[in-house]
């Protein structure tokens, strides 16, 4: 059974195993390993333990951190600042929809990777032939998610403190507007958002039930870590407009019907009871109209 130690690259990154290889190594030492874009000097921050042999084969750890692997590190990241500026500049010249969020360096210097988001796929390989015809070595594009970003770059959330992506957590976990709703808090999408305009991580800290069945939410289907939170309002905005057209029918349903009162075509409205037709309307209104006549006749002979 090998010997492996868990290695962190990044402050909140993933934790991956590495093969000890015979080295006397303890929690907290910086070391040169072999990984899969080249040499990286990381942090032991799982002691040495033993692992069962299976199909997967460890890399392995190559030495202890020199000044010299320190010193090509702060070089790396004055190579890694020029890389960064040359690329936003290009991507400015040729107009590609793309934000650029970091860069980043092998200790070798045999590979340069950008990070960059963007809202759909890109081409970008005249990009990289620019980029590769400037530093001389091998570019690779690495598009990322929004809460990639928000761990990359770092913040304020609205509770005043910094990003808890930022500041302990190693990976992103499933989060739906369920836990919300199971915490009874009030469905307001700029408060359940975070700087990322996602889902924010600390709705799951106290939501008892079970992460597994997060993506299934039957009443609003919010359950990926990338959902973005225009869907949650458009949701919620239909769910709102089903209560009301219920709200609606049950009112009218409840309404009494209004009693129509028979009218004559002669304008007038008729009395209950007295409803009469079409041709009776006509003649009380030709004998109204000549005894009319006949008042004003007895007046003129008068």
């Amino acid at each position: 059974m090998p010997d492996v130690v868990g290695v962190r690259f990044k402050p909140c990154g993933k934790i991956y195993d590495f093969e000890v290889n015979g080295i006397d190594l303890k929690k907290g030492d910086p070391v040169v390993v072999e990984s899969d874009f080249g040499l990286s000097i990381g942090t032991i921050v799982k002691e040495k333990r033993s692992v069962e042999q299976g199909e997967r084969e460890f890399k392995k750890v190559l030495r202890m951190t020199t000044a010299e692997d320190f010193r090509a590190r702060d070089d790396n990241r004055r190579l890694e600042k020029d890389a960064r500026a040359f690329c936003l500049e290009r991507i400015m010249a040729r107009g590609l929809p793309m934000k650029l969020v970091g860069a980043e360096a092998t200790l070798d210097r045999k590979r340069i990777i950008l990070y960059f988001t963007a809202d759909g796929r890109i081409d970008f390989r005249e990009l990289v032939k620019d980029l590769a015809a400037k530093f001389k070595t091998r570019i690779e594009m690495r598009q990322i998610g929004v809460r990639d970003e928000a761990k990359l770059i770092g913040g304020l959330g609205i509770c005043g403190r910094e990003l808890c992506c930022n500041t302990f957590l190693s990976s992103f976990d499933p989060v739906s507007i369920k836990m919300a709703k199971k915490q009874e808090l009030v469905l307001n999408v700029g408060k359940l958002s975070g700087l990322c305009s996602r889902l924010m991580c600390c709705l799951r800290y106290e939501y008892e039930g079970d992460l597994g069945g997060i993506a299934a939410d039957d009443d609003i289907p919010i359950g990926a870590e990338d959902a973005p939170i225009e869907v949650i309002e458009q949701t919620i905005s239909k769910i709102l407009l089903k209560t009301d057209l219920v709200r609606k029918n049950n009112a009218l349903e409840r309404r009494p019907e209004a009693k129509q009162e028979p009218k004559n075509e002669g304008g007038g409205a008729a009395s209950p009871g007295a409803a009469c037709t079409p041709k009776e309307g006509e003649a009380g209104q030709q004998e109204k109209r000549h005894g009319r006549r006949r008042n004003r006749r007895r007046r003129f002979k008068k």
